[in-house]
């Protein structure tokens, strides 16, 4: 109640200017965003602060949460570009975790190095379906979704920001719910190769190393964490908002004419 009495009493605090809050307002379809009521929450405590009526350099100075004093931001401070570096590196480090050897196994019979595949063929082969795919699923075919997904979205804001094409922020959302969601399921395999090593260490018989391509796969893994985590879905909302308000000051310039 507070927000929408600030919003329709104090319009000149408002980001946009007074012309394009009143189309903003007039538009059913849209609500007022936090930040167009100049209001912020606080990243580590989860306070709604108000922001003072500054440049955004001051605000970046200045502006620090009333419980925790922290540095607030409306926004995720280089957010695509850092997306867009952790991503890069992620799909660099994709290929060698799945070519590079994922354990080695050195016992009396000799030495053998599988990778995340072959651990797939040979439950596979043996009838252990559902171990089979579970290592498929968690060490193969997440990480690649979350690659595809985060290129998807980092598409989305591109395209959204240059018009070229418009595409659904719901959609987009929903998109980064899921990399948030699968992200956990992620360290599986390293997790069993780390229970593997540190349980079958029978000298005389057998032992169990975790190869460099174990290396490659949890860095591929931290790698997609940092990229999500950096992401800031609120991007989408605001390209989508600009274009909507760029087609009714077009639509209300077609009907002055």
């Amino acid at each position: 109640m507070t927000i929408t009495s600030t919003h329709t009493n104090q319009p000149d605090q408002m980001k946009h200017s007074p012309h394009l809050v009143q189309k903003l307002v007039s538009l059913e379809t849209l609500a007022p965003r936090a930040i167009d009521l100049e209001l912020t929450l606080c990243h580590c405590c989860g306070t709604l602060n108000r922001m003072t009526s500054l440049s955004a350099m001051e605000q970046a100075r200045k502006s620090r949460c009333t419980r925790c004093d922290s540095p607030l931001h409306t926004r995720k401070t280089r957010s695509l570009e850092r997306t867009l570096a952790y991503l890069i590196a992620a799909s660099i480090l994709y290929i060698p975790a799945n070519v590079l050897p994922m354990t080695i196994t050195e016992s009396i019979l000799g030495r053998q190095q599988d990778t995340i595949m072959s651990g797939v063929i040979y439950f596979w082969k043996s009838g252990d379906y559902f171990v089979s795919s579970v290592i498929f699923i968690a060490s193969i075919f997440i990480p690649l979704l979350k690659l595809v997904i985060l290129a998807l979205l980092l598409s989305a804001v591109h395209l959204q920001a240059s018009k070229k094409i418009h595409l659904s922020p719901k959609h987009c959302s929903i998109m980064y719910r899921v990399v948030e969601f699968i992200g956990r399921w992620s360290m599986i395999d390293v997790f069993v190769v780390a229970m593997l090593a540190a349980l079958i260490q029978i000298q005389s018989l057998a032992t169990i190393l975790a190869g460099t391509g174990a290396v490659a796969f949890g860095a591929v893994v931290v790698l997609t964490m940092l990229a999500s985590l950096s992401f800031d879905p609120r991007i989408i909302w605001d390209n989508y908002y600009v274009s909507i308000l760029s087609q009714h000051e077009k639509k209300n310039d077609a009907t002055e004419h």
